[in-house]
């Protein structure tokens, strides 16, 4: 299942790269894209997946990468 969500607050395309990276590793992941340009994020989990655990997940991974980004839910 996909979803996408908007970013604010992502500075430099390098981080984005780097939080496409780290979300693509976290188990129920099929696919990331993260385009700094657009500030979007795309998700494909498998189905049956938790998106709220997997949310908090993800903003781990972005925060620890780009702190002061923020996903739009």
């Amino acid at each position: 299942m996909k979803k996408k969500f908007a970013l604010e607050n992502l500075d430099c395309a390098h981080c984005a790269a780097k939080m496409e990276e780290g979300i693509r590793k976290l188990p129920a992941v099929e696919s990331a894209s993260v385009n700094f340009l657009s500030q979007k994020m795309v998700i494909d989990a498998a189905e049956g997946t938790d998106w709220d655990a997997l949310m908090t997940e993800i903003v781990k991974v972005c925060r620890k990468i780009e702190p002061d980004c923020r996903i739009i839910l």
